[in-house]
């Protein structure tokens, strides 16, 4: 289960400069100035992938990702904290939003999820904190 802390900016910034490569995540920078070793493991021993994180909103890792445009539908997916369109990984729904239009637009707007085990679509905005 993963929690949710509040840092300031400057924190943010550190954790970010301390990551050695993209792979890395803020909590892998936490957990090893902690002294806790590598990556939270399940009962099979896997690496846990990180859920993408923002704006209040957390999607777990593997939840499949839709959105309409111009009367097509493109797919996507969140993988290890990140958008994932055409195998490009975007930090945000409104960059992923913007490698479909090809125009500045919200994605919070745009974006519909399945979360893992689910069957049902929703907006992405259901899960962004008010």
């Amino acid at each position: 289960m993963y929690q949710q802390i509040e840092i300031d900016f400057d924190v943010f910034k550190e954790l970010t400069f301390r990551r050695v490569s993209p792979e890395m995540t803020e909590n892998d920078v936490i957990r090893d100035l902690l002294g806790l070793g590598k990556g939270i493991t399940n009962e099979t021993h896997e690496t846990v992938k990180s859920p993408w994180v923002g704006k209040g909103a957390v999607l777990p890792h593997g939840t499949e990702l839709r959105m309409k445009y111009a009367g097509r539908e493109y797919k996507a997916e969140i993988s290890d904290g990140a958008f994932v369109y055409e195998g490009q990984l975007y930090k945000a729904p409104s960059p992923a939003a913007f490698a479909i239009t090809s125009n500045p637009v919200n994605g919070w707007n745009y974006w519909e999820c399945k979360l893992p085990g689910s069957v049902k679509w929703e907006s992405i905005m259901k899960y962004r904190k008010k």
